[in-house]
This record gives C-alpha cells, structure tokens and sequence, in this order.
C-alpha cells in the first residue's frame, strides 16, 4: 500500500476525529466540484429533451436570459461514500496490500448508489424546473412548489411521483462513478509507477502519489471526468427523457425505463443515446478537475 493510502486510511478509520475531519474534507470537495458545473450542466438537459435550440451556445445564452445564475446548482456526496467503502475494503485486505482496481471500482459504484438517494429526486426537480415553459405558461414557481406538485400527481405515490426514474438513476451513477473513480486512481498510480521506473533507487527516493504536482492532479480529475460520462451518459439521457416526460396515461410518453429505451432507439436510432454529449465532455474536465484538486 502506498504511503499516502496508509496515511488517508489511518486518517479516515475508527471513527474518530481523524475519521471526521476526512469526511468532512471528501463532502466538501464534492460540493467544490459541483458548484463549478453552472450553466452546461442545464445545457446538457435542454438538448436531450426539446428540440427548441439551435447550439449549445444558443440554448446557454437563453437559459441565461431567461432564468438567471439562480437556475444553476448541485448537490454532491459521493466523496464521502467512496472514502468509507474503500477503507471497508482496505480493513478486508491483508495488511499492507494497495486495494484492487476492482475494488476502487466498487467503491465509486457505492458511492454513486448512495449519492442516487439524493440525486435522484433533486435532478427530477431541477429538470422539472429547467424544461418549463417560461413567462405565463410556467408550471412550477420553484423548487418547492415544484415539489408540492409532483407528490401531489395521480397515479403513484408522492415517493414514486419524486423518485420518477430511480433505477436508470442508480444505473447511471453506480456506472458513473464506478468509472470516476478507477480511472482517476489508475492515472495516479500509473504515474508513480512511471516516475519510480526512471530513477535511480541508489541516489533517489521512491516517488509517492503526495508528490505528484497539482496540474497533473487536476488533468487526471478532469480526464476521469471525461471517462465518467462515456461510460454512463446513456442512462444519463433515459433518466433526463423519464424526469421530464408527462403525468397521467394521457400526458406519459414512456411507460419505463425499458420502453424509454425502445422508442428512443426506434425514433432515434443510436445517436438518441449521445444526444449532448458535446457540452457535457466540455464540462466534465473542469469540473472534474477542479474536484479532485481540492
């Protein structure tokens, strides 16, 4: 096991300050990172569900005019998700052992399943919120009545109304995270072990993950970034598809998630599925960058 791995695991195990502190540290820069997605995260959702833009640019300078920097949020937890189930994994491996890239893998999807329970229902809202009609033909005056509303649709229950397209929900941030994760740890230990290869173990010390430099730190963040949305971005625009459809047999497009993938595909073919992806890899770097840079 790595140096720094031993150090965040003695920081983050046994529930104490140490434990606390490190918590406290991955929940903040998950929020870091989720405050910096702004306005493409919205451009992303009006170009999977209406066909009233023309551009990305088109649709930004729009929403913009007519919402406001009010209409951009996030809410993130998946730091502090990851960071507890890998050090569950790290207390099951023989000591000293660095953890399985299969198991940073799991430990993202964790995270992106634990983060679903909150996701999921606050991206209905704000997809709700973002795929309005404006001025008079508004629906929802905000957040809260935008919840008011949904719970009070007939047909399902208040809990089922909000957690429209849950299980696409968990596919995609399990998938998503899986992803973020493995592809980020890979890149740092690939370079550890790329530096170490090129020194001389007599005259030089080994490198540690605490000495690579901050833009290499940033450019792996935001190419995981990058890997997060091509391994999951299809589920991404199913759940954008479901989150946006109409209440009531008369109003609903889509009868599930399965039926959400079949007419997509029967009206759209393969390109349904990548629809805003552009925008969304523009956005992935930075953000992501700038998260694991915290």
């Amino acid at each position: 096991m790595a140096e720094g791995e031993v150090k965040q695991l003695e920081e983050g195990s046994g529930g104490g300050v140490g434990g606390v502190k490190r918590t406290l540290k991955d929940l903040f820069a998950g929020a870091a990172g989720g405050v910096a997605q702004v306005l493409l995260d919205i451009v992303k959702v009006r170009l999977q569900t209406t066909q009233q833009y023309s551009s990305a640019l088109d649709a930004a300078t729009q929403i913009f005019k007519n919402e406001g920097p009010a209409a951009f949020y996030k809410v993130s937890i998946q730091f502090g998700a990851f960071h507890w189930a890998r050090r569950q994994f790290s207390a099951l491996n023989p000591p000293g052992s660095s953890l399985s890239y299969s198991q940073y893998y799991a430990s993202g999807a964790f995270a992106g399943v634990a983060n679903s329970a909150v996701s999921g229902p606050i991206e209905h809202i704000r997809i709700r919120l973002q795929t309005q009609p404006h001025g008079a033909a508004r629906l929802y005056t905000g957040p809260i009545d935008c919840i008011r509303k949904i719970a009070s649709q007939a047909g399902a229950s208040a809990t089922r109304n909000l957690y429209r397209g849950q299980l696409v929900t968990v596919m995609r941030e399990a998938t998503a995270y899986g992803a973020w994760f493995w592809a980020f740890e890979w890149m740092m230990n690939a370079d550890v072990a790329r530096s170490n290869d090129n020194i001389n173990p007599l005259t030089e010390k080994p490198k540690r993950r605490e000495d690579i430099s901050q833009w290499r730190v940033a450019l792996y963040g935001g190419l995981a970034g990058e890997c997060l949305w091509l391994a999951s971005y299809p589920f991404d625009v199913v759940k954008s598809k479901m989150q946006s459809d109409g209440f009531g047999p008369a109003a609903m497009k889509y009868a599930g998630m399965t039926d959400c993938v079949r007419k997509t595909w029967r009206a759209e073919g393969w390109r349904g599925f990548w629809r805003g992806i552009g925008p969304t890899l523009v956005r992935a770097m930075p953000v992501s960058a700038g998260t694991f840079a915290v």
